[in-house]
């Protein structure tokens, strides 16, 4: 039984969730890419809430390739969260690989001063 690439992602998220898991102290940052976005948000586990959240789409994101368009979010959540307080998170995956674009939003989170 092979699995699609959908199913795929779906188990190793369910794997990586098992562990990870954000706090009102260190919340989760979660990456959902889309074939033509990239979404971020930071969630509170605990109480079920998304703290702050950022995409492509909105206003002010600096559009090139989609891996600069991805430092740009990574940016521009890094910016909110530490406006709303938020320092440190522990970073999600969300089933994707630490490769290209997920990558790219991780080091820009990083650059503007997000602790993970």
């Amino acid at each position: 039984m092979s699995l699609t690439k959908s199913e795929r992602r779906q188990r190793i998220k369910f794997r990586v969730r098992k562990i990870v898991s954000g706090t009102a102290a260190r919340p989760r940052l979660s990456v959902f890419r889309s074939n033509k976005e990239i979404y971020a948000q930071i969630i509170d586990d605990v109480n079920g809430v998304t703290l702050t959240a950022a995409s492509s789409r909105e206003a002010g994101i600096t559009r090139g390739t989609n891996i600069e368009t991805a430092a740009s979010v990574g940016k521009l959540i890094a910016e909110k969260a530490l406006k709303a307080g938020i320092e440190t998170v522990s970073f999600d995956r969300n089933g994707y690989l630490y490769h290209g674009r997920v990558k790219s939003l991780a080091e820009g989170a990083r650059e503007a001063g997000l602790k993970f």
